[in-house]
């Protein structure tokens, strides 16, 4: 199959892969940060000595954050610059890792833990917009599918940070240290990769004979008005449904297999682990898989099997039977966000298409973590994840939408 991809050739090949591998770097480190929180979410819980539905209503903090960052995110790129927005972005996340850490593990007070979540989710929703728009863009200059390589560095960011978490609550590290240790990183390496970051003046950056400042209003006014594209609405359904199910696992899947499977706490930070691996596999070999038998049949057997490892998690009694269904759960979610993401690059205004369909799919983000929460209070969290079945259902019926609108050759220089 033809790449949908126009031939590229704006920049000399040495640039183009020190932006793609910066782009790399920045979702290890938003995936690094979402498994520093999730690992430790059973330890949390108990310190905080709230209820599950307690926790859903804290994770909306992260969750309201999450959607007010999207929603932020143009405004960011227009008025500073992705550069910028991208420094600005993951130090919010920084900042809110280390004061989840200290309101679970100095002062245990909720609040503060509700504040940093909030901080957190606003940081890693605007930086989700921005990464993605730089990676569509240098996904089409590449004139190759990389977009879901770079969410796999997401997911091995998660495998990494879930990892880290495992050992630190097996060695019973405290949170404060384990969260503030993972800010310092995110913050100094971000610093370091924004450097290989192209300047691109339709990103708001500066440039000596442009300034963002003059006109970012008419920017950020052109952006808004993607919203009119019924095709681009549907991609967002795909992306609604693949986000809540890789959100839930995010968020719900180490507790769940902790209470609803009986499992230590240990294990469930490995099952999640297992879960991320998962997703790190499927998007790594995803991409000749998209260029061969194209998006729509890709994102349909995604659905199938993340319907499949839906079922067979909720219903799997012994840990074996559950880590077949967290397998098939996360390599069914691999592929739906990134696709989603490169179906929204085609046409005019790539950016403000990203960023709208990144908002639609971060819905997931605001309404899931405290509907389950509250669901799995009244018929178990296990029982709650057929909400996540039925949208991806959904995912998989409107997967038409995402069908390739260009084609042309790839230049293999």
């Amino acid at each position: 199959m033809p790449s949908p991809f126009p031939t590229p050739a704006l920049r000399p090949r040495r640039e183009l892969v020190a932006w793609r591998n910066a782009i790399f770097v920045i979702f290890t480190l938003s995936g690094l940060s979402i498994a520093t929180w999730a690992a430790r979410l059973p330890e949390i819980k108990t310190n905080l000595d709230v209820t599950t539905g307690s926790i859903g209503i804290l994770i909306l903090g992260m969750s309201a954050g999450s959607i007010l960052g999207l929603m932020a995110s143009a405004w960011i790129m227009a008025r500073f610059g992705a550069r910028t927005g991208m420094v600005m972005s993951l130090g919010c996340v920084a900042l809110g890792l280390v004061l989840i850490g200290v309101g679970a593990g100095v002062v245990f007070s909720p609040v503060l833990v509700f504040i940093g979540l909030a901080l957190f989710g606003f940081g890693n929703g605007s930086v989700d917009v921005m990464m993605n728009v730089e990676g569509a863009a240098a996904e089409t200059e590449l004139g190759k599918t990389v977009l879901p390589l770079m969410h796999a560095c997401f997911s091995l960011g998660t495998v990494i940070g879930a990892g880290i978490g495992a050992a630190a609550s097996a060695l019973r590290i405290g949170v404060v240290w384990h969260a503030s240790a993972m800010a310092v990183i995110i913050a100094v390496a971000v610093i370091v990769a924004v450097r290989f970051v192209p300047v691109r003046e339709e990103l708001g950056d500066d440039t000596p004979t442009h300034s963002h400042k003059l006109d970012w209003k008419a920017r950020l006014r052109a952006n808004l008005a993607v919203w009119a594209d019924l095709r681009l609405i549907l991609i967002g359904v795909i992306m609604l449904g693949m986000a809540f199910a890789e959100g839930s696992a995010n968020d719900w899947l180490a507790l769940a297999a902790v209470e609803g499977h009986g499992q230590s706490e240990p294990t469930g930070a490995i099952v999640f682990g297992v879960f991320v691996s998962a997703m790190t596999v499927g998007r790594v070999v995803g991409g000749p898989l998209i260029d061969r038998f194209g998006r729509v049949l890709v994102l349909q057997v995604s659905a199938v099997s993340a319907i499949i490892g839906l079922l067979v998690f909720i219903l799997g009694g012994d840990l074996w039977i559950v880590l077949i269904g967290t397998v098939l759960w996360g390599l069914g979610a691999a592929l739906g966000f990134p696709l989603g993401m490169s179906a929204a690059a085609e046409g005019k205004n790539a950016a403000a298409r990203v960023s709208a369909v990144a908002m639609i799919g971060y819905l997931a983000f605001l309404v899931g973590p405290p509907l389950i929460g509250l669901l799995g209070d009244q018929i178990g969290l296990l029982h709650a994840l057929y909400v996540v079945l039925v949208l991806v259902i959904l995912s998989g019926l409107a997967s038409p939408a995402a069908r390739e609108t260009r084609r042309a050759p790839v230049d293999k220089a």
